[in-house]
């Protein structure tokens, strides 16, 4: 018998971030009579971009959003018998999600819709975590009163909603007032453990966080067969840039360039490692060693003014514009760095994995005296004073120069550090020494081995 169509439709608003990691595992389903099509309210990111990359197979665009109306626009211009209605922060969790919705909705001609577990990630929040795991639970359950339904995971049928739209002016809980309306008429909905996706956010406010952290780990616990969420490293498109200015001065007698190239090309998460330079001489050295070149930078990204976020913003522009090359990460870092360890930068890439972060950065743990001047010149103490260190709170210094891992929608902005930052601690301090003058590069390549 030949598998119905089903209509995936995905609502999106500024989800880049989300979008490209949702359609991939859509892509990856053992279900293939599917077309998605995505509903977007005028985006101020590359989320239809990165969308139409991922194959889409219908672009709706929605100016006044309200999320049936959104919905309802989606369903008009589908051909499936079946509508999963779908977030596109949602990420399913296994290639027979679609199977799994339909075997649940096809049970039961009085089935108006169905909804599928939601699962958090490691790096949602406590809230969220709890949430998610408390409403979304292991047992099946047929609703014939109870009206709560949820649209970031739901399956409902054509026919159905050809009948009852959902309500076009509401602002939110379409999705309980359209089962409301359904379990009215006699129909029935169901809520499936399977059909599981892994949610970034959660559905409910927040409360005590010391109580909240303790009931995640509780429920965490019962949930035998899906753990928190997390996204592999190698599922994202990773590139280095190296803006350097001039000619690179020699350390131990080669170009700080060619010195830190093998603690560069150690890392395997990074696909393209790209140097962003003015001078002719650095980019004919960097090829050699095997770097690539997207453009020589003009004169006008060398002046005192411009910022290294500056020279990154244009450099990403230009390979997206120029080089149709759209990395999901870009990773800042300097060659002035001579004592970098080899894979630092995949463990950061790591960390910016499991921690959902926009930025991470390697940090020097410092339990100095530390003091920052305000704009009246006058001294601000930072640290906590003359306590033991066992008991006073470190300070972390974060250091772009030596790494730091940013989504590119970060860099987009003209900036290296997204609102949501990560410090991960280094040990070893020598990783932070910054050679900048040839007399540096002298004292130190004699003071110290490494």
């Amino acid at each position: 018998m030949k598998e119905p169509k089903v209509s995936i439709i995905i609502r999106t608003k500024n989800e880049e971030r989300w979008i490209g990691h949702c359609l991939k595992r859509i892509h990856s389903q053992n279900y293939s009579n599917y077309e998605v099509i995505l509903v977007d309210s005028y985006s101020e990111d590359n989320t239809v971009e990165k969308a139409k990359r991922n194959k889409i197979d219908k672009l709706i665009k929605v100016k006044n959003y309200k999320p049936g109306l959104a919905i309802n626009e989606g369903i008009k211009c589908s051909v499936g018998e079946y509508i999963i209605i779908l977030s596109a922060h949602c990420l399913p969790i296994n290639n027979s999600w679609i199977h799994e919705f339909l075997d649940e909705i096809k049970s039961d001609d009085n089935l108006a819709g169905v909804y599928g577990k939601q699962v958090p990630m490691d790096f949602s929040s406590n809230e969220d975590k709890r949430d998610l795991l408390i409403v979304f639970g292991d047992d099946p359950r047929v609703q014939s009163k109870d009206s709560f339904f949820h649209n970031a995971n739901s399956i409902i049928k054509k026919e159905i909603w050809n009948k009852f739209n959902f309500d076009n002016d509401i602002n939110n809980i379409e999705d309980r007032l359209w089962a409301k309306k359904v379990l009215s008429k006699g129909y029935k909905i169901k809520y499936t453990p399977r059909a599981a996706v892994y949610h970034y956010h959660g559905i409910h406010q927040s409360g005590n966080p010391e109580r909240l952290a303790g009931v995640t780990r509780i429920i965490e616990g019962l949930d035998n067969e899906h753990k928190p969420g997390l996204i592999n490293p190698k599922e994202y498109e990773i590139c280095l840039v190296i803006p350097i200015k001039g000619d690179p001065i020699k350390f131990k007698g080669v170009s700080q360039l060619e010195y830190a190239a093998s603690s560069i090309f150690s890392n395997k998460y990074i696909s393209k490692f790209f140097v962003a330079t003015d001078s002719d001489y650095t980019a004919s050295e960097a090829r050699e060693l095997g770097f690539s070149i997207a453009k020589i930078r003009d004169d006008s990204l060398s002046r005192p003014e411009v910022t290294i976020e500056d020279v990154q913003a244009w450099h990403l522009k230009y390979l997206e514009d120029n080089l149709e090359y759209h990395p999901d990460v870009v990773v800042h870092s300097e060659i002035t760095f001579p004592y970098r360890p080899p894979n630092l930068l995949d463990k950061l890439i790591d960390c910016f994995a499991k921690t959902g972060a926009d930025t991470v950065l390697p940090a020097k743990v410092e339990f100095t005296w530390a003091w920052q001047n305000n704009s009246n010149k006058n001294l601000i103490r930072l640290d906590e004073g003359d306590v033991p260190r066992k008991y006073k709170n470190s300070l972390l210094l974060g250091s772009h120069g030596l790494g730091c891992v940013s989504h590119s929608e970060v860099i987009r902005k003209n900036t290296l550090v997204g609102d949501r930052v990560h410090l991960m601690p280094i040990d070893n301090q020598l990783n932070f020494i910054e050679v900048r003058t040839p007399e540096q590069a002298s004292y130190f390549s004699k003071m110290i081995s490494f």
